[in-house]
């Protein structure tokens, strides 16, 4: 019996000492998980003491986590903006500035993917250019910089490495050692440099327009990307708002492209994709508008805006109110709207007197240059039948898992830097160093050191159009469509920027000579001369990246500034059906209230289905199916609804006739998108039934004619959207296969599933499509209908009662994955619904739910 105790004494005593491991193990793992996820959540409430501030500041965040940020002097106010955008979106600005210095592979370890982004923005220089530019700023930015600056740095350097992003901890468990740096007021300007990359050179088609015209032909590519259609959609401003009523007879800006001595090539990879940094995809366009009082219930103007950029996580905006009554006597100061996460200041909102929206105007700041280098020397280039000697700078990649670094040489010209050297073989991996044979220079507005940060220091403090314009002069890139309203009722209009003057046969379209002066820039648009209307009589002014004026415009320039030369704003503009829409409604819909602005951002009319379905009327198909299907497609209101079941067949039929009409002709270096300007093009081809293009490039002995490709087109669509949403058409819903997912960078991209479900969110069906107000972008050429664009915020400003304004953007406030405020706006988001935009102290601490008291340390 002892024997029998003792054994069960034992045994008891090893499952208790199992037991208590296992609790250790669990407990301990429960931990682990729970400080590496929740570890990082900033204080939001309660008191901090503060190192660096001056005196006290209160932070007050609504049920959304916005901020209002209360100081008694500006040097506080933008420390206090860099203290608290970095306790919620720290590791956003740690990889935007690891992005914009070409250093991503510090973050993610060595990475074949990525060697090329990594390569190219260091050949760029992004970075070079923004430490250059914080030197040149006036004392007034450079301390609002620095007080930025000091705020981040105050916070993270408070903080131990894993409780400053969930980031650091998963990725030190793969070997990745990431060293934090203090930030500096160049790791602000750098990003401004990205975002006008990804609003300029990005889009650019010269790469693509010099490939088409060397494999394809000159009039294939033309119809393939048709002139702008003046007189067919709207430009952004009409003829009489820009002084001109008796002018001469306008010449096609688009014809400079015929007598330009240039030379195509097939060019691949010249401008890559760098769409890790920002999201998914080349940026694609904006909606803005602003209605005077004479057409709202109030009397009072409206703004509203919405910008369009990459889908991503957590959302490129962070929305802030900052207020300031200095104890100086100094002129109050008060803003709010949204913010980057990596800068001080508000980019879009109002103030106390004024509100601004902007839209991209996607103007032509950039020219490929193609450079003869010298054959016995290839550190010099030649110039006007003479060597000039090449400038090289030397740039060493890091990598975050230890792998040995690697070296390269940047050659600059005069043009700017050759952005093709150093390619890496995509077999071997191996970087090739310089490209003697076909090197390219890009010559940029953006690669010389601007004033942005003053326009916006300038835009957060003015309180009038004088002022307003005054601000915008220092506007540089990316030039952007400014519409205006104030407090007294006044609304306008401003194209900021440096725009380039050419060379009468330069068109800007194609890459040209790099060695001689015939092509260089011959100086800048003056910002006097640029389009501008105040209080237009139509009341209204909009913007959705269509042109924005009259070919007559340049008529005009050309008479006040000379002739001979090429003074087009830019020959690449969205289409057109965003703006046709947007005016419709204004003119449909008015007198204007918030609500009916409302309607119209969320509105998924796309009128190129309305363009392109009577085509589909007059067909006839054998299996009484299709004609069916065919007969309640035609009965369609053309909205991309979320629950429409028509939306989804015509995405598919889109889809198919797309890759057949254009996609079996485009060489393979040309990716097929499918977005206005190929819907354009369809329209156009429309009534041209017997055009090459409509030809089967893989039927050699049948020519194929429009009807052809239209039924097939139908039919294949039909059938997919059958084979994936079922045989009852009425069950079909567009939200089924256009959804959002948001991803953040570089967890979401892991390929682990458990790590992506932490930080990535969605899918979730979305509605709009490519072309629509609420345009959610998809493209052709990925096969499916994921969205990769989005409005990336919705705001509107009730300047007759700045309390009533409200606004959106995508996913939350917060960058931390287990925050609530991660993802908590993205159902208001896709529901085209709206939170308040508090303004008022009243309205900000009634809404508070959170306060923070930041204090001095001493």
């Amino acid at each position: 019996m002892a024997k029998e105790n003792k054994k069960k004494r034992v045994l008891v005593t090893c499952l208790a000492v199992v037991l208590a491991l296992v609790v250790l193990l669990v407990g301990g793992g429960w931990y682990f998980f729970y400080d590496l996820t929740w570890g990082p959540l900033p204080q939001h409430d309660g008191e901090m003491r503060v190192a660096g501030l001056r005196d006290t500041v209160e932070v007050f965040r609504d049920e959304w986590g916005i901020p209002h940020i209360y100081a008694q002097n500006m040097y506080d106010l933008y420390f206090a903006q860099g203290f608290v955008q970095a306790q919620d979106r720290w590791w956003q600005m740690e990889f935007w500035r690891h992005t914009a210095s070409g250093r991503i592979q510090e973050l993610t370890g060595k990475k074949a993917s990525l060697m090329p982004t990594d390569i190219f923005i260091r050949s760029v220089g992004w970075r070079h250019v923004a430490e250059e530019e914080a030197e040149s700023y006036d004392a007034e930015c450079l301390s609002n910089l620095q007080a930025f600056a000091d705020g981040v740095n105050a916070y993270i350097m408070s903080r131990e490495l894993k409780h400053l992003a969930l980031e650091y901890g998963v990725l030190g468990l793969i070997g990745i050692d990431i060293k934090v740096e203090p930030w500096t007021p160049a790791d602000s300007l750098s990003w401004a440099k990205v975002m006008a990359w990804d609003l300029g050179p990005s889009n650019s088609g010269e790469e693509k327009r010099s490939t088409m015209y060397e494999l394809a032909g000159k009039e294939m590519t033309d119809k393939w990307a048709p002139p702008w259609p003046f007189g067919k959609k709207p430009t952004i401003l009409q003829l009489d708002e820009l002084g001109m009523t008796d002018v001469p007879q306008a010449e096609r800006v688009n014809d400079a492209i015929d007598d330009a001595k240039v030379e195509t090539a097939v060019l691949q990879d010249i401008l890559p994709d760098v769409g890790f940094g920002f999201g998914s995809g080349r940026a694609v366009g904006s909606n803005n508008w602003v209605i005077g009082g004479n057409t709202t219930k109030s009397g009072m103007p409206l703004l509203a805006n919405d910008p369009h950029l990459g889908i991503q996580m957590p959302s490129i905006w962070y929305a802030i109110g900052l207020h300031c009554k200095p104890i100086d006597g100094s002129p109050p100061f008060d803003v709010t709207g949204f913010a980057l996460s990596s800068s001080p200041g508000v980019i879009i909102g109002h103030n106390s007197h004024i509100a601004w929206g902007v839209t991209n105007v996607n103007p032509d700041v950039f020219d490929l240059y193609r450079i003869k280098v010298n054959p016995a020397n290839p550190l010099q280039y030649e110039w006007n039948g003479a060597w000039r000697d090449i400038k090289v700078r030397q740039e060493t990649i890091n990598f975050g898992d230890g792998q040995s670094p690697v070296t390269i040489q940047v050659r600059e010209t005069h043009l700017g830097p050759i952005i093709n050297d150093n390619k890496v073989d995509k077999e071997t991996g191996e970087i090739q160093g310089f490209n003697n044979k076909d090197p390219m220079a890009l010559h940029w507005t953006a690669l010389e050191s601007g004033t942005i940060l003053k326009a916006v220091t300038g835009l957060n403090e003015a309180t009038n159009w004088e002022e307003f314009r005054e601000a915008l002069k220092y506007w540089d890139v990316p030039s952007q469509n400014f519409v205006y309203a104030d407090v007294k009722g006044n609304v306008g209009y401003q194209t900021p920027g440096r725009i380039p003057i050419r060379a009468k046969h330069h068109s800007g379209l194609l890459p040209v000579p790099g060695w001689t002066n015939e092509f260089e820039w011959q100086g800048f648009i003056p910002f006097d001369k640029l389009p501008t209307v105040f209080n237009p009589k139509r009341g209204y002014v909009a913007t959705a990246n269509q042109a924005v004026v009259p070919l007559e415009y340049y008529d005009m320039l050309a008479s006040e500034l000379g002739e001979g030369e090429n003074y087009a704003i830019s020959q690449e503009w969205d289409y057109g059906y965003r703006g046709q829409r947007i005016i419709e409604l204004l003119e449909k819909l008015a007198p204007h209230s918030i609500e009916t602005l409302q309607v119209l951002q969320g509105d998924n009319k796309l009128i190129s289905a309305e363009e392109l379905i009577p085509y589909l009327g007059r067909l006839r198909f054998n299996e009484p199916e299709l004609n069916a299907a065919r007969d309640w497609l035609m009965k369609w209101d053309y909205q991309f609804d979320m629950d429409s079941p028509q939306a989804a067949l015509y995405a598919e039929f889109w889809m198919q006739l797309a890759n057949n009409l254009f996609g079996d002709q485009l060489p393979e270096q040309i990716k097929l998108e499918g977005w206005a300007r190929e819907m354009w093009a369809a329209y156009l081809l429309m009534e041209q039934p017997n055009d090459t293009w409509w030809d089967d490039a893989s039927t050699s002995d049948v020519v194929e004619t429009r009807d052809d490709i239209l039924v097939r087109s139908f039919r294949e669509g039909y059938n997919n959207a059958v084979a994936t949403l079922g045989n009852d058409r009425s069950r079909w819903r567009w939200g089924n296969l256009h959804t959002s997912t948001f991803v953040s960078n570089p967890l979401g991209r892991s390929g682990v599933s458990f790590i992506e479900k932490m930080v990535n969110r969605g899918p979730y069906p979305t509605s709009g499509c490519t072309g629509t107000v609420n345009n959610t972008r998809w493209t052709v050429h990925s096969g499916s209908f994921a969205v990769d664009h989005l409005p990336s915020m919705r705001m509107i400003v009730d300047l007759g009662d700045l309390t009533r304004s409200v606004a959106i953007h995508t996913t939350g406030q917060s960058g931390h994955p287990y925050s609530k405020h991660y993802d908590d706006m993205i159902e208001l988001w896709r529901n085209i619904k709206y939170h308040p935009m508090l303004w008022t102290r009243a309205q900000v601490e009634a809404a508070a739910a959170n306060k923070l008291i930041l204090k001095p340390a001493n």
